[in-house]
């Protein structure tokens, strides 16, 4: 019988604790700074998931999902059950009072509900497996209210926005988000509604994914050493970082009618602008997010494309799996550039900033050798690269554009082949471990 080493359930039992202490500091930091400046915080916000109204009706329900794997059969039905009453419930509350029927209660309570249960009933394996799923839910519910506090901390830390460069440096890729945005506008209404439920709904197909990823832990007592959640919170946050030190606002708020007036011009999507060898900061509103630079869209859409390609074996993923990530990757690319929510460079930087988070995350059995470590140092060089060149050097991409473009897109195709060649070139070859029996009460 295999029984794990107490010494390495001591260690993952500090490290949990040391986790939960951060999460509570960070998100009791932000409330702070919401407080301090007008806004809903995330511990606002999580109450009211509780006992009000949820901000949002599908990012509870994902974390419920994420956390029902973890759980037996018969458990998962049970709690399932639960929170479609409790939405049920509210929802039926919220229409006598005259309010929309907003549901997203129930799938809070029934993770609180399940925690508390496997902290005072459960033991051992069932224990531990349910919390660590439980744990992911919470924190993909957690991740979202922290992401809403830090696109209010982008606009307090930078009143001027730098899209006149990011621009300029788009001139070296053909001005795809210009391209795109007519034809987004030329395919009609249906094209549009497609577009933009892919464009919200990612974390939904993150979900799906990470449910296939993860649909044996219990039957197997394991888990995976990496799967696609662990990469979604990694980039989640290491990327917003980024807006801090390049704070862009995108051509439909910089260059469009959405700029309130702070705007260069109503160019997008028709016109694209004349160059300007002067540019400079722009002074922008206090309402839209710097959140452009890089894409996290894009980075984690080709997260989620990466994980569907084979399984946690290393065998071809199933053939609707791997079609259903190639559209999602297609459709929030289209997206972000034909909504003018992003520059072609964004896109560029984004998918450089994931293959560098997969680079250090994925395949963790193979070690941390220097075949991973310069893989992870060649990309963040190259995003590094892409940053001050689009800030230093955006007048001459803008006069050069054939070469600069050139340039660009040979950069990530030499990372995208290097991760390539070191991850998926090789066909991966993992001897299933066995399984870690119930221990004996």
């Amino acid at each position: 019988m295999l029984v794990e080493d107490p010494v390495r359930r001591s260690r993952r039992a500090q490290l949990s604790i040391v986790l939960v202490a951060a999460v509570g500091l960070l998100l009791a930091g932000l409330q702070a700074v919401a407080l301090w400046q007008g806004f809903e915080g995330p511990l606002t916000s999580l109450w009211k998931d509780f006992a009000g109204t949820p901000k949002s009706m599908t990012v509870p329900w994902a974390g419920l999902v994420l956390a029902l794997v973890g759980l037996r059969v018969r458990d998962r039905f049970v709690a399932a059950g639960a929170a479609i009453g409790i939405d049920l419930i509210g929802a039926g509350a919220r229409l006598l009072a005259g309010d929309p029927p907003t549901v997203g209660n129930g799938p809070v309570w029934v993770l609180a509900g399940i925690t508390v249960l496997a902290l005072w009933r459960w033991s051992g394996l069932r224990r531990r497996t349910a919390l660590h799923a439980v744990a992911l839910g919470a924190l993909l519910i957690l991740a979202t209210k922290v992401g809403d506090v830090w696109l209010h901390v982008t606009i307090l830390a930078h009143p001027g926005v730098l899209d006149e460069y990011v621009m300029l440096a788009d001139h070296a890729l053909g001005d795809p988000s210009w391209v795109l945005g007519r034809v987004v506008d030329a395919l009609g209404p249906v094209v549009y509604a497609v577009l933009h439920w892919v464009y919200i709904e990612l974390p939904l197909a993150a979900i799906v994914v990470a449910v296939w990823q993860l649909r044996r832990v219990v039957s197997s007592g394991r888990w995976p050493g990496h799967y696609l959640v662990r990469t979604f919170l990694v980039l989640g946050l290491a990327g917003p970082v980024v807006y801090l030190i390049f704070p862009v606002v995108g051509p439909m708020f910089a260059f469009g009618a959405d700029g309130n007036g702070l705007q260069v011009g109503n160019y997008w999507p028709q016109f694209v602008p004349p160059i300007d060898r002067s540019p400079g900061v722009l002074p922008f509103d206090q309402v839209t997010p710097r959140n452009c630079m890089p894409s996290m869209h894009t980075a984690w859409a080709l997260a989620v494309f990466l994980h569907t390609r084979r399984g946690m074996d290393g065998s071809p993923a199933p053939r609707w799996l791997r079609w259903g990530g190639t559209f999602w990757l297609c459709a929030t690319l289209t997206a972000t550039l034909g909504f003018g929510y992003h520059y072609g460079v964004d896109l560029v930087a984004g998918a450089v900033l994931c293959l560098a988070v997969e680079s250090a995350l994925r395949d963790p059995e193979r070690g941390y050798g220097w075949f991973r470590w310069r893989l992870v140092l060649f990309s963040a060089a190259v995003l590094l690269t892409l940053l001050l060149a689009y800030r230093f050097l955006a007048v001459p991409m803008a006069e050069y554009p054939v070469f600069a473009g050139t340039a660009i897109l040979a950069l990530l195709a030499a990372v995208a082949a290097a991760f390539h060649a070191t991850w998926f070139a090789a066909p991966k070859s993992i001897v299933p471990e066995p399984a870690i029996p119930e221990p004996a009460r």
